[in-house]
């Protein structure tokens, strides 16, 4: 459970950190979309 919740904590990190490279908000929220889109697939496909 440490690990996960260090992962994820990570990865907040890691957005925060772009969303301050990109300044630009649509590019941001097409990247969240993405990013969701695609954690959901390997997170949720079974015949991967």
């Amino acid at each position: 459970m440490k690990r996960m919740l260090g992962f994820a904590l990570f990865c907040f990190a890691m957005g925060m950190l772009v969303m301050i490279v990109i300044h630009n908000r649509f590019c941001g929220f097409v990247l969240m979309i993405l990013c969701m889109l695609a954690g959901y697939y390997l997170f949720c496909c079974d015949d991967c």
